[in-house]
């Protein structure tokens, strides 16, 4: 497997627990090494997909560490008035479906148990499939080979550029600058009660638009405690606008330092309520980055064969929704199920066809959903007609 991401590593952890071989390879040097979010909301999708690959111990520590706001998505305008309230569903199945983590967490999470199978600092270029297996091939000049080969290597993926070079992965026309706010006591008190939910939007004009989720870890077992390093309470802070209305180019806003991306949405917001600049004020600028938010185009299915994909490497989305890292989850969970659950006599192209036909379903409804609502919410241009 090409890729050590959330889905890659669910993946992993999967295939281990119904005792298939696997390995994977990441290109950077090792987990942290640089940005990749700060927060994610798992639904019960998302808890669903963990369970069926995680051991029970480690499915028991996600659950003991991450946080359970409100499960409602709140709505405000720029001087703070609640506009909109969407309760999320519950699932009876999975108590508590909606809760919050730091992704370097749930990653950590992911990782335990790995360290005989996940490689770091190996770059992939390309690979040589045939009826027998598949052979990955490095940048440093090693191959390994595989009955199976997943790309599971993000939004660039270099498996996707080869296996389907009809996909294309387009410019939303947004961008979005994340950060963190540390959730001092102050801070916490000052938030109306309403904002301690799985996610606040606040949308101000001209399509400005500012996501503030709260973070806050559940008292912290001792064995827990010992076993990860827990980041600290902090709200996850998001500033979206497209790319002509914010003032800098792509360039300048990759080669901005924090301090001058806050001063950046400071401008922006100028005028908006004195609590919501006094986060965005508060913004750790260690912690800011850019995004360019870019989309999948949805495919019609493709001929199987003994390379797949997963997560963002097939069905990128908008942030918008907040599914994206649930969907690759979900494709972890899937995958593994299949390959496990095969009869010795079907052939491996039947078991990923199954796969990939649940994929280009679910994965590309989702890419749909998530893009309407990054047009609706952040001027996001729409997706291309396929």
């Amino acid at each position: 497997m090409i890729g050590a991401g959330l889905g890659g590593l669910c993946l992993a952890q999967g295939l281990r627990r119904a005792g298939i071989s696997v390995a994977v390879y990441e290109r950077d040097a090792a987990p942290a090494v640089r940005a990749q979010g700060h927060r994610l909301h798992l639904d019960a999708q998302g808890h669903r997909a963990l369970a069926a690959c995680l051991p029970p111990e480690l499915s028991a520590l996600i659950g003991a560490v991450a946080g359970r706001p409100a499960p409602r998505v709140t709505g405000f305008d720029e001087q703070l008035r609640q506009t909109a309230v969407f309760e999320l569903a519950a699932d009876p199945g999975v108590p508590p479906a909606h809760v919050v983590l730091d992704r370097q967490v749930l990653r950590q999470v992911l990782l335990r148990g790995l360290d005989e199978v996940v490689e770091f600092g190996r770059r992939c270029v390309g690979y040589r499939a045939d009826e027998e297996g598949v052979t990955a091939h490095f940048e440093d000049g090693s191959a390994r080979r595989g009955t199976v080969l997943v790309g599971a290597d993000g939004i660039g993926s270099v498996i996707r550029a080869q296996r389907l070079p009809q996909a294309r992965v387009v410019d939303s026309g947004v961008r979005l600058i994340y950060g963190r706010v540390p959730l001092t006591p102050a801070l916490r008190a000052a938030l109306p009660p309403a904002m301690i939910s799985v996610f606040n939007s606040v949308s101000g004009p001209g399509q400005r638009f500012l996501g503030i989720a709260p973070v806050e870890y559940r008292a912290r077992p001792r064995a827990a405690a010992a076993r990860l390093e827990l980041a600290t309470d902090s709200l996850a802070v998001m500033f979206g606008r497209r790319r002509e209305s914010l003032g800098l180019s792509d360039e300048d806003l990759r080669a901005a330092a924090g301090t001058r991306l806050r001063e950046v949405v400071l401008d922006q917001i100028t005028g908006w309520h004195p609590l919501l600049r006094r986060i965005v004020a508060g913004w750790d600028t260690s912690t800011l980055y850019p995004i360019t938010v870019r989309g999948s185009v949805p495919l019609s299915p493709w001929a199987s064969s003994n390379v797949t994909l997963l997560g963002d490497a097939v069905h990128a989305m908008s942030p918008a929704a907040g599914a994206g890292a649930n969907m690759a989850l979900r494709d972890a969970a899937a995958l593994a199920a299949a390959l496990a659950h095969a009869a010795p006599s079907t052939p491996l192209v039947d078991v990923v066809r199954d796969y990939e036909r649940h994929l280009v379903e679910e994965g590309f409804d989702a890419v749909r959903r998530s893009s309407a609502n990054g047009v609706r919410l952040l001027g996001e241009s729409p997706l291309p007609t396929p």
